[in-house]
């Protein structure tokens, strides 16, 4: 009888071998030419201002949408396991489920307050 634990094993070793060999891969094959244009900030399309450029630094709204697409990611990867066994959590799931959707409001109305979800 075999462990129960090797298929596991099995796909993180994959998974790091796939991880790796990617990596490995696009440092042998990828391009070594480099210009200012490649190496420069990438700001979402927006130019960069000589000010924000010299100082290496993002604007904030940058980070405001980074953060809405972890707290939306982070809150499904919870959510949709709690829904399909909600009928054996009983009250303490619900109470928990709660709990955390209110610890995932609290940053979502700062982000909306410091104007991430404003769209100009």
């Amino acid at each position: 009888m075999t462990n129960p634990f090797v298929p596991i094993l099995v796909m993180m070793a994959v998974a790091a071998l796939l991880a790796i060999g990617g990596i490995a891969a696009s440092a042998v094959i990828g391009p070594k030419r480099y210009n200012r244009i490649k190496v420069s900030n990438y700001e979402c399309g927006v130019e960069a201002t000589p000010r924000a450029a010299s100082a290496g630094r993002f604007p904030v709204k940058y980070y405001l949408v980074a953060m809405t697409f972890i707290i939306f990611d982070i809150e499904v990867i919870f959510l949709v396991p709690w829904a399909v066994a909600f009928s054996e959590l009983a009250t303490f799931g619900l109470v928990a489920m709660l709990g955390f959707i209110f610890l995932i409001t609290v940053p979502f109305i700062y982000e909306w307050r410091r104007g991430g979800l404003d769209w100009d």
